[in-house]
């Protein structure tokens, strides 16, 4: 019987040392990896399966250095123009570029035109323009794509396209649309399938022992048609973002790009693709038969722009880092737009930063969001960024769902990414940073429209035990909401 226990016991402190190495060898923040280290020793299998499946970790994925490649070779051209557009750049626009492209590789582009997109039925019908003029190919990556009316009338617009001899790649996540990801999907893609049209699930959500499921996910909203015309933000295809069919359906912000930096979007989306349909193998760009003219646009536009891309792949942070550069650049104001607000410490800090040193600092979030636990968790912040001088909304009646950024008067970001540590760290995000003016006023107007419709937040000092009580507990899960 005692050899048994031995056995038991030096099996046990095995596990222990070998589980603690591996933690500490992810080199993540001290009070996380503590944190993972008391959970897997003190309850090693249930602790073991949530790191598994809570637990942060790195994806390895290939780089299609021959597409990063094809997109790179207009820059030069790009730049000598918009310094012909714009002569004198403010310092901080040239750092804040820099500091983007060495997070996640993609230099400052350029594009004709930026168009915001109020909400799903400007946006579906912006899209179904696009898709209706395409004649090479059609590429979409998408967190939710159900297979309602949205999405039934976007599907017969992409089957009319492979009819003409149009390449369509649809590209989902298995988590965020497990309908068409599912055997419904197989259904409902059928003549799509037939007709050529080709599918790729993002980590599929079936069970498998070394397969990331929950925390790894693509968050990406990308359609781009022959690689001039892109869209990306904050709206799913979706029956809950359209007005047209629900009178409760979210207030949500996307972005229509046309020009010469819409071929950033495509690297973005090809990776994604390639990574898809491989399962992490390494792939040649000839074995996924993508043609060679997937980089059409190259003509330089006046407005700059930056695509922004981030996610669990490399530890550049692209989205978080610009967020906090860009706050910390604020002079005049800071407008923040965002349905989930659990936000990192260096993002709380730039935000209470900026107030305290006299920015105009307006914070807008759901007054009910889509999950409990997530409000409470964002509450939990209100009383700090009250004290700092943030003023803090809440958006009334339908559901807030806008991620969006204006800082002073010249620059400004509408993505897929929310305020939180999900977006900022686990979720692979796509965000366009644009510096132009027009483009900034056009937000702040949609943010001052919003503000009309939202009611400044209570001190939350007032707040009954209970409530603070739970806001205290959904905090200690802000990493992984």
């Amino acid at each position: 019987m005692k050899t048994v226990w031995y056995g038991v016991a030096i099996a046990w402190t095995a596990l222990v040392i070998v589980q603690t190495l591996y933690v500490i060898m992810q080199r993540r923040s001290p009070v996380a990896t503590l944190g993972w280290i008391i959970a897997l020793n003190l309850l090693p299998v249930v602790g073991l399966i949530g790191y598994r499946i809570f637990g942060p970790m790195r994806v390895q994925r290939q780089k299609l250095k021959r597409v990063r490649g094809m997109a790179a070779l207009s820059t030069h051209k790009e730049r000598l123009t918009l310094r012909e557009e714009h002569p004198h750049p403010p310092l901080w626009a040239l750092q804040h570029s820099q500091l983007i492209e060495r997070a996640c590789g993609i230099p400052l582009s350029s594009v004709r035109s930026v168009r915001l997109l109020r909400n799903g039925v400007a946006t579906l019908a912006s899209m179904l323009e696009a898709v209706a003029a395409a004649r090479q190919h059609i590429h979409l990556e998408y967190y939710i794509y159900e297979p309602d009316q949205v999405g039934t009338a976007l599907r017969d617009a992409l089957i009319a396209k492979l009819k003409e001899g149009v390449q369509v790649r649809m590209l989902v996540d298995g988590m965020g649309s497990p309908r068409l990801a599912g055997r419904f999907g197989r259904s409902f893609l059928r003549e799509y399938l037939a007709m050529g049209g080709e599918f790729a699930v993002f980590h599929p959500t079936r069970l498998a022992a070394l397969r990331p499921v929950v925390n790894l996910r693509t968050h990406r909203k990308i359609l781009i048609c022959d690689g001039s015309v892109g869209f990306t933000g904050g709206i799913n295809i979706t029956e809950t973002e359209n007005e047209a069919v629900r009178a409760d359906a979210y207030r949500d912000t996307h972005v229509r790009l046309d020009g010469a930096a819409v071929r950033w979007l495509q690297l973005v989306f090809l990776e994604d693709w390639a990574y898809a349909r491989s399962e992490g193998k390494t792939t040649r760009l000839a074995d996924l038969k993508l043609p060679a003219d997937l980089i059409v646009d190259t003509d330089p536009g006046a407005t700059a722009v930056q695509i922004v891309a981030s996610g669990p792949d490399n530890n550049g942070e692209a989205i978080h880092r610009a967020v906090i550069d860009a706050l910390h650049s604020a002079r005049q104001r800071v407008w923040v737009t965002t349905p989930y607000f659990v936000p990192t410490e260096g993002a709380l800090y730039a935000l209470t930063d900026a107030a305290r040193r006299g920015v105009d600092v307006k914070l807008l979030v759901p007054r009910r969001g889509d999950s409990r636990l997530v409000t409470a968790a964002a509450q939990s912040y209100f009383e700090e960024l009250q004290a700092a001088g943030v003023k803090v909304f809440e958006y009334r009646g339908r559901m807030l769902h806008a991620k969006t950024l204006v800082i002073d008067d010249l620059y400004a970001q509408i993505g897929t990414a929310n305020f939180d540590h999900r977006s900022f760290r686990l979720n692979f995000e796509v965000a366009v940073a644009v510096f132009d003016s027009g483009i900034n006023a056009q937000l702040a107007s949609d943010f001052e429209r919003d503000l009309r419709d939202s009611s400044v937040v209570a001190q939350q000092s007032r707040l009954r035990w209970p409530e603070r009580f739970l806001q205290a507990v959904a905090r200690l899960f802000s990493p992984i909401l």
